[in-house]
């Protein structure tokens, strides 16, 4: 079970309300009236939790569950031990989070304003916002409905947030216009100036004016300590679902469609355009001004230095197809190998 101390929880919950939640369908012989308290992976779950099988190759553990219930595809429904209430479903992944999300909700705002909090002239904070001790909310600021702001963050003048975002504590959004329910985690940067300079020897460099903002769209998560740079002049724009890592860097003016995922330390450079729903694994790096198409994959510690089509997945430094990725490494490994010398 998660932790009281921690982590809110709801229910019980009967199966039969469960099974509607995730669309799910009972399998034979569930009774719709069981009770289930919590939802828990399949080594963790317990008699009165519901667990979920994801993938053919988890099936082997599946037997050894302890759990309720189980949501699986109907075709493996012959590998859950006796006794075990199953679900149906034909994506079980999807289908458990939506229990786990019914079990444990996002957050929502305790309303009030501590005493130590600064509100600067004209912000305009929409009902039952929680802003933090220490936190402070810039002019002419605009925070929607139940806008959580913890301890010691930062939004600047003229910042719109919406509906139920949440700002962790010690975040900052400067420059930054965020859609609803958008969450951005401990530490986060938001709208702080790009890498924008020119050279200018033997003084060092000028650095150029950011004068632009950071529009971000609704359900987006970024990472702790993730850093989203404004744009020069136009504006650098995080689409709807997307989901950032801890440690990401993405820099001005860069355009991310819908649902894309950045995992840790992947670093976008300025001026890139990337569609939806495209997937950066970690360490993944992209030079400036690339574009990326919709549904691309770049696999971790790849180095993108010229445009992904769409659907492509790529690897390796410079970024190639996967494929050719793979027999590139598997070539220069045998000509690693010299005969007769043992392998280290």
């Amino acid at each position: 079970m998660a932790e009281p101390r921690f982590f809110v929880g709801r229910g019980p919950y009967s199966l039969g309300t469960l099974a509607e939640i995730a669309g799910a369908t009972l399998g034979e012989g569930a009774d719709p009236g069981q009770i289930v308290a919590g939802a828990a992976p399949l080594e963790w779950a317990g008699p009165e939790q519901i667990t979920y099988v994801g993938h053919a190759k988890f099936l082997g553990a599946l037997g050894a569950t302890r759990a309720g219930a189980c949501l699986l595809r109907e075709e493996h429904a012959r590998r859950a031990p006796k006794g075990v209430a199953l679900l149906h479903s034909r994506q079980p992944a999807i289908a458990y989070a939506r229990i786990a999300q019914f079990f444990h909700p996002r957050r929502e705002a305790a309303a009030g304003i501590a005493a130590t909090a600064v509100i600067g002239e004209g912000a305009v904070l929409g009902p039952g916002c929680e802003i933090g001790p220490g936190a402070t909310i810039g002019a002419g600021a605009r925070l929607g409905r139940g806008v959580i702001v913890d301890p010691c963050a930062v939004i600047g003048r003229g910042v719109v947030l919406g509906d139920e975002v949440i700002v962790g504590a010690g975040a900052s959004v400067h420059f930054a216009v965020v859609g609803a329910r958008s969450t951005f985690f401990a530490g986060a940067r938001i709208g702080e100036a790009g890498f924008g300079f020119v050279p200018n020897p033997p003084a060092g460099h000028l650095r150029i004016p950011q004068v632009g903002r950071v529009i971000i769209g609704s359900d987006v998560e970024v990472g702790a300590n993730a850093c989203i740079d404004r744009g020069v002049y136009g504006d650098t724009v995080i689409g709807d679902g997307t989901i950032i890592d801890n440690l990401v860097q993405i820099g001005h003016n860069v355009k991310l469609g819908r649902g894309c995922v950045l995992a840790a330390q992947v670093g976008i450079s300025g001026s890139c355009t990337v569609g939806d729903f495209v997937a950066f694994g970690g360490s993944a790096g992209v030079a400036d001004h690339i574009n990326i198409g919709t549904g691309a994959q770049i696999a971790a510690k790849a180095g993108v230095m010229r445009d992904v089509p769409p659907g492509v997945t790529v690897g390796g430094t410079p970024a190639v197809p996967i494929k050719q990725w793979f027999r590139e490494a598997t070539t220069l490994s045998r000509l690693a190998q010299h005969k007769g010398e043992d392998n280290v």
